[in-house]
């Protein structure tokens, strides 16, 4: 599964400036569904010893993976919202996230009603870089007193602090290619 992964990465993903690791022709905004169906398999065979109740990921490009996976799990997706909407209750927890692609800061919503303390909740997003929407997430997770199960992520770029920072806690966090390097546009992932 990785090597299929690692292989559209390095055939179909371009580098951008900043070691931004353009990859939306498949993952993020064309989406091939055959490899994200591998994806969602690979989570529930990482995290099958965890009875997943809910799988939290961030809007937007967090979802079309969350969804897929959660079959799987059988499980319900909610994700984060970015953007203000007046269908939001106001009964929400809330966090902050800084972009590292797009270089902004959000505030991110979660209606209460949609994880409670009891809730067994698995992250998936698509990309672990600096590690800022996860923390967002965690800190939804904390301010619902329900239980982290773990964090499985698409692409994580090892050369960067988030998935460090995130082991450093004894979290786990299953990513299915890791990049370990880019040098002169060449990508060199983790064995």
């Amino acid at each position: 599964m990785m090597k299929l992964l690692e292989s559209m990465i390095q055939e179909k993903g371009t580098i951008k400036e900043g070691n931004i690791v353009k990859v939306d022709s498949f993952l993020n905004h064309q989406i091939d569904i055959e490899l994200l169906n591998e994806c969602g398999k690979e989570f529930k065979k990482r995290f099958a010893d965890c009875k997943v109740t809910k799988i939290l990921t961030l809007e937007a490009s967090g979802i079309a993976i969350a969804c897929i996976a959660a079959q799987y799990f059988k499980t319900p997706v909610v994700f984060a919202k970015k953007s203000e909407a007046s269908n939001l209750s106001e009964n929400v927890y809330e966090s902050r996230v800084i972009s590292y692609t797009k270089a902004k800061e959000y505030n991110i919503k979660v209606d209460k009603d949609y994880i409670k303390s009891s809730d067994k909740v698995l992250i998936i997003d698509d990309f672990l870089a600096q590690g800022e929407a996860v923390a967002g997430l965690l800190s939804i997770i904390k301010q619902a007193e329900a239980n982290l199960v773990g964090i499985g992520i698409i692409i994580e770029k090892g050369f960067q602090q988030g998935g460090k920072k995130i082991r450093e806690k004894g979290l786990r966090l299953e990513s299915l290619a890791i990049i370990d390097s880019i040098e002169d546009g060449i990508i060199q992932f983790r064995k």
